[in-house]
């Protein structure tokens, strides 16, 4: 992949919503390129948190049945980014879970383009999003299956829990489809969270707070659901909605 070095603007679909300012220092952003054999399995979790580089863009090549599994905890800086754009041979597979969480003015975002290149391959990308204050959390996801790759399977779940109405969620899944007999699927949702529930767990003696707490744990959690550090992203993202709070 080359990376331009020229900063983008907004009329780039992809840094449509972006901090350009915060990015401009950055740029241009290293591309990290990996491939992964045939037959192989990877794995890699990403942490932005403000000790970390706060815009990472990712290369994954897959040869044919090769399975990757990446992880991504976006929290803690004034402005965090990471652009993932998969190829996938073969029956590959590729997993994305992702959470971000901010508030006050921080910017979140997570951009995927995901390009089935042959038959049979499986991808699905879990996003959630917590978001609170003046915060905006951005994702944009693109699955692309070329011709002839027959029998894909692409999915995308994409969730946005606003605590404040002065935050933001930007989403556009997308799927560009140029083969049949494929099963591709997306689904986004923005919302608050649910004070019939809130209520019912406060009526079972939790202070508001914790049941808010809990809720959010919940929420986030099922991006990190199967992953070999679940406990530990987990436990680092609660950390992140404790600040957050």
């Amino acid at each position: 992949m080359t990376q331009a070095v020229t900063l983008p603007t907004r009329r780039d679909e992809a840094y449509r919503y972006a901090d350009l300012t915060a990015l401009e220092p950055l740029w241009p952003v290293p591309v990290q390129d990996i491939r992964v054999a045939a037959g192989e399995h990877g794995a890699l979790a990403v942490i932005l948190d403000g000790a970390n580089d706060t815009a990472q863009d990712i290369a994954i090549t897959l040869e044919d049945g090769a399975e990757f599994d990446l992880r991504l905890l976006n929290a803690g800086s004034a402005y965090g980014r990471l652009s993932v754009t998969v190829t996938l041979g073969k029956a590959a597979k590729f997993h994305l879970g992702a959470a971000q969480i901010a508030g006050g003015d921080q910017t979140v975002e997570v951009v995927t383009q995901v390009i089935h290149a042959e038959p049979d391959a499986i991808s699905t990308q879990v996003v959630r999003s917590v978001l609170a204050g003046h915060a905006t959390g951005t994702y944009l996801g693109k699955v692309a299956v070329a011709r002839g790759a027959i029998g894909t399977d692409g999915s995308q779940s994409i969730r946005a829990m606003l605590l404040d109405r002065t935050a933001t969620a930007n989403a556009r899944p997308e799927l560009e489809i140029y083969a049949d007999d494929v099963k591709c699927a997306h689904g986004c949702a923005v919302g608050e969270l649910d004070p019939q529930s809130l209520f019912y767990l406060a009526q079972r003696g939790l202070p508001p707070a914790e049941a808010k707490k809990l809720m959010l744990q919940a929420f986030i959690a099922e991006a990190f659901v199967g992953a070999a550090d679940e406990e530990a992203l987990t436990d680092t993202a609660l950390k992140a909605l404790e600040a957050m709070l």
